[in-house]
């Protein structure tokens, strides 16, 4: 009989690795993955990994036809009526549109579907990623009497953007009810074992092991010399990830251009300060490439950095897979001293480890690598070598263990 899984995302998928990396080895171990994600329309799709994605989409009923229809036609007899009932109604209408209750309603509406879709869907384990998404995994868990996997990626307590009181609530209240709690790393775990009192399953966010040579010409790109060392960063421009002080630590480093791969709100005010700084023949940004391409960016580095700053215990404690990544590609890193990042880099020796809050720490680090060539190229020898621990290959064999328990219980 084909085992069923059913897994919750709060984001669109299309640049969640780590998601991606579990439904395909769960559907390539015999499962029957179903996730559910957030769309820009309602939507089914089946993935080449054969697995299906169920998009909710933020569409409510203020975008239906009827609604456009009845509030068009109340503007008209309101006006017609009395004008200025007419101005004060669209003026409440406005105030809710750009308030919170909006945001609040549309989320519920989302909150809602995922329910609904969770609920129709025939499943024997129910697969909860991060915080925004257990509690419609728990009633669909609780409603059917099925087994129930929490999978938080982040430290939901302790992170940038979620200072509400209500992050902390909701996982106290809910976070013992899961039949298997799983975190990114054993730093996080033994900080829920400090706040809950038991100790979460680890599962790290290790990339697909990748041997071949294949990347995509960064050099002609972005119209640089094949000579030109690239210090490269990928992934999220936001706050709390170093990124201004590495725009900082440009004018120091002695030779090499950095290039910001991805986009985020930070996007604008980093292209604002390489122009105030007349930094642009040093600083270059390529938009976000698709997860799945990215390696092919990553091999054209000289130098990877990770230089999370130490705003939350979510960045302070993160094992991020951009570490990973880099070394599965073989190029050495340039990372902040947090432990299990310092863990990695010390331990396999495949980078340098700096103050990631100060510029010239960063700028001397680079300068280290780039003008220490002997250094460098042993610094990628080992995380070549290191590739073959920190791969996908070897620990989805932990995500298979936690199925395999759970599955043996449901029947």
């Amino acid at each position: 009989m084909t085992k069923k899984v059913t897994m919750f995302v709060w984001n669109d998928f299309y640049n969640d690795s780590r998601v991606l990396r579990e439904c395909t080895a769960l559907e390539q171990a015999g499962y029957q993955v179903n996730l559910i994600a957030l769309g820009k329309t309602d939507s089914t799709e089946e993935r080449k990994e054969m697995f299906k994605i169920y998009r909710v989409s933020h569409r409510n009923f203020e975008t239906s036809f009827m609604f456009k229809c009845l509030f068009i036609c109340a503007s008209i007899y309101l006006l017609m009526w009395n004008y200025r009932i007419a101005i004060l109604f669209l003026a409440v209408y406005v105030l809710l549109k750009i308030s919170k209750i909006n945001i609040i309603t549309r989320r519920i509406i989302l909150l809602s579907k995922m329910l609904f879709l969770g609920l129709k869907l025939k499943t024997d384990i129910y697969h909860a990623n991060d915080l925004n998404t257990l509690i419609q995994a728990t009633i669909c868990a609780k409603l059917k009497g099925k087994k129930l996997i929490f999978d938080s990626h982040e430290v939901n307590t302790s992170r940038s953007g979620y200072d509400s009181w209500i992050y902390a609530f909701l996982e106290k209240s809910l976070i013992h009810i899961p039949n298997c709690v799983i975190h990114e790393n054993h730093t996080r775990a033994e900080y829920i074992e400090n706040l809950y009192g038991f100790r979460p399953q680890v599962l790290y966010n290790y990339p697909y092991l990748r041997q071949d040579e294949k990347k995509i010409n960064m050099h002609k790109l972005l119209d640089l010399p094949e000579s030109e060392l690239l210090l490269i960063y990928q992934g999220g421009l936001q706050q709390g990830r170093g990124l201004e002080q590495l725009i900082q630590a440009v004018p120091f480093i002695n030779k090499g251009t950095v290039v910001f791969i991805g986009d985020g709100k930070l996007k604008e005010y980093l292209i604002q300060e390489t122009h105030k700084n007349k930094l642009e023949n040093r600083i270059k940004f390529i938009d976000k490439v698709p997860m799945e391409l990215l390696h092919l960016y990553t091999r054209n580095a000289y130098i990877g950095f990770q230089l999370l700053n130490n705003t939350c215990y979510n960045h302070f404690s993160a094992a991020s897979n951009k570490l990973f990544e880099y070394m599965m590609a073989g190029v050495p890193v340039v990372g902040c001293d947090f432990p299990e990042i310092k863990k990695i880099i010390d331990g396999e020796g495949t980078g340098i480890v700096v103050d990631s809050s100060d510029y010239i720490s960063i700028a001397n680090g680079v300068n280290l690598l780039v003008e220490d060539t002997q250094l460098w190229a042993q610094l990628k020898e080992n995380s070549l070598k290191a590739r073959m621990k920190y791969n996908w290959e070897l620990e989805k064999v932990n995500l298979l263990k936690i199925y395999e328990a759970l599955y043996k219980e449901e029947m």
